[in-house]
């Protein structure tokens, strides 16, 4: 029984319309129209190919915001005929002064106009120019994008500056608390030696002061032509996006000149394996009431394979199903809690502050990883650790923990694409290297179908090939190489055996 202010209290909708059901529309109101999908066409990536080579590529997304950039086939693994770290300093240079806009603030200004923000990240193989504004801007979007990739002043002023840049960049690399960075550098280039991929992707110290105007153009005049480019563009028209391209691209003079510049570096990425060791005093790298404590890292890596092969959804599932983290990361189940690093590693070893699976993955190659951290004097006993879990890689593979694995990696994949700017990398990328793209549905088919066979299949052929080994700290007890590829390369994975090699 109702009583007090409760029994007295005015429902919105009970006087006027007493005698309507919830079930009927109301009297009056307008019907109201839904949205509906027509076809799954509507949602599939577009492209088109111009007559000098560029191809256009777009995603349909609702929203009142686009995010449009350009990816160019260039990055560090192409500066083999170069000097190492051109694509550092383009990264550092993008969206500075070009023919149309005197500086930096001008073009910033101009974004302004349509609420837009920029960003240029360069990689190991693409170097990608993007901007999110107002779709309204798009013609804005595309003229800037034009001019910052082919006509950049490249001015002494702003080569000067991003040389500071870089110097600062490195110097903060080197006293960052967290290695990561750094030991994915050391991982690369200890597995492709001097070769691709194996390069390195920041600007040496003593490279900065000898890439000019005339390097960055000699560079530019081979790697940023028409057909290794993609325009991609996500919550715009495909229409309106080839009209501007047509415009603002089609038979734009580079400010480098069209003549052809040195030849394309077409190699294919040689895995040579190998150890890089750094001794380093990692004791005084976190200051303040509560530093970080010592730590000794290491970073174990087998070839994978590249993505354009079948076996790269296996070997994903297979990294999801390695997970792992930081001893102090937080979250449940779904931040990975259940995965093999966390139940065999870090919840079994204490003294272990990181075990983390990481999969690296090119057009023609890829590496899988494991990085673990822990104090120098268990150095030895860490790096056994890890081999272990990978000879362990090889066994059985439980249905449960497999079907986790593919919720869970099913489950990323479909959040990541809920974000506009992730769409557009994954349309740039994948358009780039196939010239057209598997949307996301088509990629969980392929997740589900993988089968415990898939993943032994894989592991078996990685554990083939010498390992890559990056070591940075205090590495006194660390094993030998050898002793490392002899790990690695037991059959039987028994404990007892990996002893003896350790020991």
């Amino acid at each position: 029984r109702r009583c007090g202010l409760a029994a007295g209290r005015s429902y919105s909708g009970g006087g006027a319309y007493p005698s309507v059901s919830l079930t009927c529309p109301l009297p009056g109101v307008p019907k109201a129209v839904f949205a509906a999908a027509e076809g799954r066409e509507r949602f599939e990536t577009r492209v088109t190919v111009l007559e000098n080579g560029l191809r256009v590529a777009s995603q349909n997304k609702f929203g009142q915001f686009c995010t449009v950039g350009v990816l160019v086939n260039s990055g560090s693994r192409h500066e083999a005929k170069y000097l190492s770290g051109i694509s550092h300093f383009l990264e550092k240079l993008a969206f500075s002064s070009t023919a149309q806009f005197g500086s930096k603030d001008e073009i910033l200004l101009t974004l302004e106009k349509h609420g837009g923000i920029c960003d240029c990240q360069a990689s190991r193989d693409t170097i990608m120019y993007a901007v999110s504004a107002d779709a309204r801007g798009l013609d804005t979007v595309v003229n800037l994008l034009a001019d910052v990739t082919l006509q950049p002043r490249l001015s002494d002023e702003e080569i000067e500056m991003t040389r500071m840049a870089i110097r600062f960049e490195l110097e903060d690399l080197n006293m960052r608390p967290d290695p990561e960075p750094l030991l994915t550098e050391m991982i690369h280039a200890a597995a492709f030696r001097d070769n691709t991929v194996g390069l390195n992707r920041f600007c040496p110290v003593e490279n900065t002061d000898k890439i000019d105007r005339a390097v960055l153009h000699s560079y530019l005049s081979s790697y940023y032509t028409p057909d290794r480019m993609v325009l991609a563009g996500v919550g715009i028209e495909h229409e309106h996006l080839v009209e501007c391209a047509r415009k603002y691209l089609l038979g734009k003079e580079p400010v480098w000149g069209s003549g052809q510049g040195r030849a394309v570096d077409r190699s294919v990425a040689q895995y040579t394996g190998g150890i890089i060791k750094v001794e380093k005093d990692m004791s005084d790298v976190s200051l303040g009431p509560t530093p970080i404590p010592e730590l000794t890292h290491i970073m174990i890596g087998l070839e994978s394979c590249s993505f354009l092969e079948d076996d790269f959804i296996p070997f994903a599932v297979l990294n999801m199903m390695m997970g792992g983290g930081g001893s102090f990361s937080a979250g449940g189940p779904g931040k990975g809690m259940f995965t093999r690093l966390y139940l065999n590693v870090l919840n079994r070893h204490h003294w272990m502050y990181n075990a983390t699976s990481y999969h690296h993955s090119y057009e023609d190659t890829g590496l899988l990883c494991i990085h673990a951290s822990a104090d120098p004097k268990q150095v030895r006993e860490m790096v056994e650790i890890i081999t272990r879990e990978f000879i362990l890689m090889a066994g059985a593979v439980g249905e449960v923990e497999l079907e986790r694995a593919k919720t869970q990696l099913k489950s990323m994949l479909m959040m990541n694409l809920e974000s506009r700017p992730v769409i557009f990398e994954d349309v740039g990328r994948q358009v780039l290297a196939t010239n057209t793209r598997k949307l996301p549905h088509e990629l969980c088919d392929l997740i589900s179908q993988v089968k415990p066979s898939d993943i032994k299949r894989v592991v078996t052929k990685m554990l083939h090939k010498k390992p890559a080994v990056a070591a940075l700290g205090d590495l006194t007890d660390l094993p030998t190489y050898e002793h490392i590829q002899a790990a690695l390369s037991s059959k039987d994975g028994r404990l007892p055996r990996l002893y003896r090699l350790f020991r």
